[in-house]
């Protein structure tokens, strides 16, 4: 199998009824896809998030795609050519209970123009005889095929695990992240996210148009600022114009969250012309469940005809938008004519640094007696909350374990009120912050 550069989203495809739901859900660990032996089951993609010894991936399953004409399996293939389009990594599944079909020689026709990230993988290997019948797929001139049975775990599927580990790279490790500002400028389609990347660099770096969705592949671009070390996680790598855009928007969101997760700091770009949308929330709750520091870019400003309550109500959508990010400030630009371009990278080294701040014990716990003493916590679920003391428990993002009587009497309320408190006091602006309560009795703080 050829190699393929950091594959993050792999996609399973081939035509209908070769048991790709079923290596989905074999892959993935837990039964996500429907299973059912009638063709066409699967209409739309699903994606799971896997981790596995230190690396993640995003694996879809798409539809089965047919030379049938029916309204159903037309929108089943459109919807599975997207995969083709955009997949760092495409898992070409067979039967070798049928061999090969015609339709088989039709999806094999498609890939083989992008055989340089397509793995051929034949399902249904349990016996002697099947081992015997997989010479018929190199016909299918996509090089040498692996035998597996999605079914029953067996086969070629310890040896296609291994084969992924090799090819997707680790995670970095906290430390790594800790080092230096790792700024992924993520976002939907079309948003300016390239000409923001190529306005902070200085230079063309990154390809730029106008048709959405012309970037794929995850590149690291380093730079300096004010004498200090970051590196932009932006895409890049032209593909051609697909018929099928309509059916892009999960993977544009997929190299996004795969871009999250290898940074420290998110810069999650908006347009100001455009309605937000449930991707952009899709991105931002990522960034925010994984702990990284935010920064909100409202881009394309220039574009806006403006009076004096234009910021404040564009301000006010991205905060009814965007509830969870709260705490990330927001920045209103244009990478065109690079107005406030400069705010960017300064709010972001901002960001990082109080992402990965540590706090001494005498002062968070001075800062929650005074949270506690200007509103105390009222009685909850059979009791009343009282809080001991506080120490911190980890960085990036700041993490704070809150000693309590009882855990159960403190209403979620009060902790978001705690969790803000803090925020306020130390401005950690731009980072999420990581509340544990933990049950300690005045028996045990005397003893």
């Amino acid at each position: 199998m050829p190699q393929v550069p950091t594959p993050s989203t792999i996609a399973i495809v081939g035509r209908p009824n070769v048991g790709k739901s079923t290596l989905f859900n074999r892959l993935a660990g837990r039964r996500l896809a429907v299973v059912h032996a009638r063709a066409g089951v699967t209409r739309d993609r699903l994606v799971a998030k896997v981790e596995r010894e230190g690396r993640r991936l995003w694996l879809v399953d798409t539809g089965g795609i047919s030379l049938e004409r029916d309204e159903l399996s037309r929108a089943t293939t459109e919807s599975a050519l997207a995969a083709l389009e955009e997949a760092e990594l495409l898992l070409f599944l067979t039967d070798v209970r049928t061999g090969v079909t015609d339709e088989d020689l039709a999806v094999a026709k498609l890939l083989r123009r992008r055989a340089e990230r397509v793995w051929l993988l034949v399902n249904k290997v349990e016996r002697a005889e099947d081992e015997l019948a997989l010479h018929e797929f190199h016909g299918l001139g996509l090089g040498e095929p692996l035998g597996l049975s999605a079914l029953h775990g067996g086969g070629g599927i310890a040896e296609l695990w291994e084969r992924l580990l090799e090819r997707v790279p680790p995670l970095p490790s906290s430390a790594q992240l800790e080092r230096e500002l790792r700024l992924a400028v993520v976002g939907r389609p079309n948003v300016g996210k390239s000409s923001l990347v190529n306005a902070l660099l200085g230079e063309e770096r990154m390809i730029v148009s106008e048709i959405p969705g012309t970037t794929r592949d995850a590149v690291d671009s380093p730079l300096r600022w004010h004498g200090r070390e970051a590196v932009l996680i932006d895409t890049a790598g032209l593909r051609r114009k697909s018929r099928t855009k309509s059916r892009l928007d999960v993977y544009s969101s997929l190299r996004s969250l795969a871009a999250i997760d290898n940074a420290n700091v998110v810069l999650l770009v908006l347009d100001a012309s455009q309605p937000f949308t449930e991707q952009d929330q899709r991105i931002a709750a990522h960034a925010h469940e994984e702990g990284k520091g935010c920064v909100i870019a409202v881009n394309k400003w220039d574009r806006l005809e403006k009076d004096d309550q234009t910021l404040g109500a564009v301000l006010e959508r991205v905060r009814e938008g965007l509830p969870f990010l709260a705490y990330a400030p927001v920045l209103f630009i244009s990478a065109v004519t690079r107005q406030r371009i400069h705010t960017v990278l300064e709010a972001a080294f901002r960001v990082f640094d109080k992402r990965g701040q540590r706090l001494g014990t005498g002062q968070l716990n001075s800062a929650l007696e005074r949270a506690v003493a200007r509103r105390p916590p009222n009685h909850f679920n059979g009791g009343t909350a009282r809080f001991y003391y506080a120490t911190q428990t980890g960085a990036a993002p700041p993490s704070f374990t809150l000693f309590v009587n009882n855990p159960e009497w403190v209403h979620f309320s009060y902790r978001r009120y705690l969790t803000n408190q803090l925020r306020a006091h130390f401005d950690l602006e731009g980072s999420p912050l990581r509340l544990n309560l933990k049950a300690r009795s005045r028996r045990e703080l005397s003893a």
